[in-house]
């Protein structure tokens, strides 16, 4: 079998994001990759007690008036521009890029992604309120695709959007999203959570080739378009779960922008609550990492696990290669091959367990190490080698 890798803290998966950043109608102005160019939404906040009162548990969506939700919402939520000098014939006063984002907090911080205002000269924040303001970067964080911006705005314009729990986030769980798609600002669909452990590829590079990997991703079915990204995908209770990133589609409008499909894609909203104060506070964020690359699980099936040699009831994340020099590897982690190798082969350790988290496939592996982990701990794999159940402890890097 030959495999598509994606070399990760481990990752093998092949997702087609579709755009994010749109340009608005007028001049044609030169676009990004796939990668860069998500789905854009926006984010909300809401003054209701019933909105913001306690519990994680789901809330039923006949006992929410989704009319409040909005009104409490929409203040927090923010359109984004941005202006590139592209010279003559170029208008300079023509965006040349638009998406969503959220109040953060009362200082002026304001959550997007990394992608909607990468390689912007100017970037411009337009308030509900008709408050407008140019923003500077504080930092980005390519591997989530987070970046903050700070505006310079009286406290009273500015409206926190308060953040949930995106680890008791369900299957099956209403969610709203608020955004700008097409242009179209304090737009509102209503969806469900679809699944949650996703990966996506991330926005920045791997030392030993393809991209490092975004994992615990939200996959939703509220309506996600280009204009959307950077804003939040938000529960019944007004809270924060995610950050709408990217659709995958294969509907395209008469001008090339592509629609939703109903497959779309959030950052969780507890990666958000470790990456965006780090940011905040020293401008990056330091991603744990394993320096491994593995495969899909939903590329697994049983021709393949007899080919390496596995049960057919065999579940985990299998080790395809370890990166020369990284903590994997100096554990004693064994991989299949070697990094450059496209051909899957056997021979690679299986890992099924995480300080004592059962493992069914890789994704469980990343979700768990992004959310429960940092650069320089130590945690204990559990992994089948020849058969046998071996432990290995192996101290967390940080990716490079």
């Amino acid at each position: 079998m030959r495999i598509n890798k994606n070399h990760v803290a481990f990752t093998f998966i092949a997702l087609a994001t579709v755009a994010c950043a749109v340009s608005l109608p007028g001049p044609k102005t030169p676009t990004q990759g796939p990668s860069s160019t998500s789905p854009v939404f926006t984010p909300t906040v809401f003054s209701s007690p019933s909105f913001q009162d306690g519990g994680n548990s789901a809330v039923l969506l006949e006992d929410v008036d989704l009319v409040q939700l909005y009104h409490f919402a929409n203040p927090g939520i923010v359109t984004i521009w941005t202006f590139v000098d592209l010279g003559p014939p170029h208008s300079e006063s023509t965006p040349s890029g638009q998406g969503s984002g959220f109040v953060f907090d009362l200082e002026g911080h304001i959550v997007t992604n990394q992608h909607v205002i990468a390689d912007a000269e100017k970037i411009e924040v337009d308030f509900p309120s008709g408050h407008r303001a140019w923003a500077f970067v504080v930092g980005t964080d390519p591997d989530s695709d987070l970046a903050v911006l700070k505006v310079e705005l009286p406290v009273e314009e500015l409206h926190p959007l308060p953040l949930g729990d995106s680890d008791t986030v369900q299957v099956g769980e209403f969610v709203v999203a608020i955004g700008n798609p097409f242009g179209l600002s304090g737009t509102m669909t209503v969806g469900i959570v679809s699944a949650v452990g996703r990966t996506l590829e991330s926005e920045r590079q791997a030392p030993t080739g393809g991209q490092f990997t975004a994992g615990a991703i939200i996959q939703t079915d509220a309506a996600i378009n280009p204009g959307n990204s950077g804003g939040p995908l938000l529960n019944l209770r007004g809270q924060v779960i995610g950050v709408n990133r990217a659709i995958r589609t294969e509907n395209f409008t008469a001008t090339g922008d592509p629609t939703s499909s109903g497959v779309g894609f959030a950052v969780p909203v507890n990666i958000v609550k470790r990456v965006v104060p780090s940011i905040i506070e020293k401008g990056s964020y330091e991603y744990p990492y394993l320096g491994i690359s593995s495969i899909s699980g939903d590329s697994v099936n049983l021709i393949i696990l007899e080919d390496l040699g596995l049960p057919a009831n065999a579940r985990g994340a299998y080790v395809t290669c370890v990166t020369p020099g990284g903590p994997a590897e100096e554990a004693g982690i064994i991989g299949a091959s070697e990094c450059i190798e496209t051909v899957l082969q056997p021979g690679g350790d299986l890992i099924i367990a995480i300080e004592g988290v059962r493992v069914i496939e890789f994704n469980d592996l990343l979700t768990y190490l992004i959310l429960q982990t940092e650069p320089g701990i130590e945690v204990t794999l559990t992994i089948l080698r020849d058969g046998e159940e071996v432990e290995i402890p192996v101290t967390i890097g940080a990716r490079p």
